[in-house]
Formats: structure tokens, sequence, C-alpha cells
């Protein structure tokens, strides 16, 4: 009997063994639901706040670029050629044919911003550039005035399109900065948007924390348990 009795224990501390470690490795396997939600509603709120900082950065840049190239347009009192002009284009005038789809929209009007600036740049400075000496870059003109030193028509068409071109240039680094400000606008907005967005998702998690039973576990890959 008394061997009887401590085979049975003997089995009996065999089995206990057994269960624990199969309690043990359940137990590793299960994630309490509270601390997954915790963990992913804490993380929500990071992210969100790391969207907002961005979106009013980002803003601030549009703010500057915008009003940096607002202020520095302005200032060189620009005004496109008047309603009037565009009646009659002419190819070798004022106004030809190839301003009319584009140039005429701001007819009348003070160049303030970059999308007038490369409409300027381009369809306007841009067209009369190239009448100056037969379609020749300013290069390619001073260098035919250096081999003719006495050659007033070079020495003036080497002057317009210096001019002509340094003018154009400007203005399209001025569209150049604007239009990475409208970038900056564009993206602050949707990282506003997203950062909103993950706010309430935080708060709604906040919410279900809250909600949620201490007991209440994770098995496995997300598998909720209840206790």
């Amino acid at each position: 009997m008394d061997g009887f009795h401590e085979e049975t224990g003997v089995a009996g501390d065999g089995r206990g063994r057994d269960e624990r470690l199969r309690t043990e490795k359940e137990g590793s396997a299960e994630m309490r639901r509270k601390t997954f939600d915790a963990i992913f509603t804490a993380g929500g709120a990071m992210l969100a706040i790391v969207l907002l900082a961005a979106g009013g950065l980002l803003m601030w840049g549009y703010s500057y670029a915008n009003g940096t190239v607002h202020s520095q347009l302005a200032a060189q009192k620009i005004f496109f050629p008047p309603a009037a002009a565009f009646a009659h284009p002419k190819a070798g005038t004022e106004i030809t044919p190839s301003m009319i789809p584009s140039v005429s929209q701001y007819a009348g009007q003070q160049l303030v911003n970059g999308a007038q600036a490369e409409v300027y740049a381009n369809d306007f400075i841009g067209v009369h550039v190239t009448e100056i000496a037969g379609g020749l870059t300013y290069a390619q003109v001073s260098a035919k005035a250096m081999a003719q030193p006495t050659n007033a028509k070079l020495a003036g068409e080497k002057a317009a399109l210096f001019q002509g071109q340094t003018l154009r240039g400007l203005l399209l680094n001025a569209y150049a900065f604007w239009e990475i400000g409208q970038v900056a606008l564009w993206s602050s907005v949707g990282a506003l948007v997203l950062g909103g967005a993950m706010l309430v998702l935080s708060a709604l998690g906040l919410y279900h924390l809250r909600r949620v039973s201490p007991e209440a576990e994770l098995v496995g890959l997300g598998l909720a348990k209840a206790a």
C-alpha cells in the first residue's frame, strides 16, 4: 500500500508539473486586452501629435513662402498689359497670338504671385526675348558682340537680352519658391487631417480602454478570450 501511495504521489506531482508548464505556455501567448489597447492608444496619440506639429510647421512654411513672394513681386510694380492690348494680337508686336490663352487672363493686373510670375516670364518676356536676335541666346549674341565691338546693333541686342533674361530668371525663381509654398500648403492640410483623424481614434481608444474588463485577454494573434 505504501508503494501504491508513493507511485500515486509521484504521478500526481508529474501531472501538476505538466499543468503548470501548460499554463505558463498559454500565459506567454496571452496579453491583457487592456494593455493592448493602452499601447495602441498611446501610439496613436503620439502619432497624432507628430502629424499635427508637422502640419503646423508646413503651414508656417507656406505662409512664409507665399508672403515673401508676394511682397517681393509687389515691390517691383510690374503690371500686365491692359485688356485693350489683347484685342488685336499680331506677331512681332507687344501682344502676339500665342499670349492670348495665358497672358490675357491677367490683363491689367499687377504681378504679385508665383502663377502670374511664371506666365509673365515664359509667355510674355520669353516670347519677346526670342524675337530680339532671331532666337539666339544671350551667350551667342555676346560672343558675336565681342567679335564685333563696333557693331551697335549687336551691342543693343546683347543689352536687351541680358535685361530680358535676367528679369525672366528672377521671376522664375519667385515662381519656384511660390510653388514650394503650395506644396507645403497641401502637405500641411494632409498632415492636419490625418493628425485630427488619429486624435479622434486615440480618443475612441481611450474610451474603449476604460470599458474593457481588466481580466479580458488577447490570445495568440488577437483572438479575444474572456477570463
